[in-house]
């Protein structure tokens, strides 16, 4: 079949698939079962909710971590940067391969000192096989302007290519392939 073919697989993504632990266990053990490649695309803020079952059917965690501030993180999520930290630890323990994703907002996760925190955890894991630094980008503005819902960020510059160089070379400067 094509995704066997391809070498392709599943990635569970949201929102937020923890949300529904169960059903995503459920799909994870379908998928794993049926050979085929498994990926979880969280921020790990629900960890708690993902059994040891749950992550042993997973392949891969696509870790989102919006930053190593824990005011920031606070202010862009509305919740706490711990959970998702020790979420980290617990795959890192558990032999789970991850890539961190990391956005990239000039004025909000950009702080040198946030960033080189987080390369030096990041650093200490040794599941992580990449970072990748997700450049902020405004695509989804028009669709706000369309639900009558004002984009949050609209006002805030996208990166340019040498703060995304930048960052990326501080985890580099880490030993952590960053992309």
């Amino acid at each position: 079949d094509f995704v066997t073919t391809a070498g392709g697989g599943v990635t569970l993504t949201g929102g937020e698939p923890l949300l529904q632990s169960a059903f995503t266990g459920d799909i994870l053990r379908r998928c794993k079962e049926a050979g085929l490649h498994t990926a979880l695309d969280t921020s790990g803020f629900l960890g708690t909710r993902a059994s040891d079952q749950l992550l042993a059917d997973t392949d891969l965690v696509l870790l989102d971590i919006k930053s190593f501030d824990v005011t920031t993180y606070r202010n862009l999520t509305g919740g706490e940067l711990a959970p998702t930290l020790t979420f980290a630890t617990r795959l890192d323990r558990l032999g789970i391969p991850m890539w961190i994703r990391y956005v990239l907002v000039p004025g909000w996760t950009d702080d040198p000192e946030a960033v080189d925190g987080l390369a030096g955890f990041v650093a200490g894991l040794g599941t992580v096989d990449r970072v990748d630094i997700l450049p902020f980008h405004k695509l989804g503005a028009a669709k706000y302007e369309a639900l009558g819902i004002p984009f949050p960020l609209l006002a805030d510059p996208v990166p340019d290519p040498g703060l995304i160089e930048s960052v990326r070379e501080r985890f580099r400067g880490r030993g952590v392939p960053a992309y």
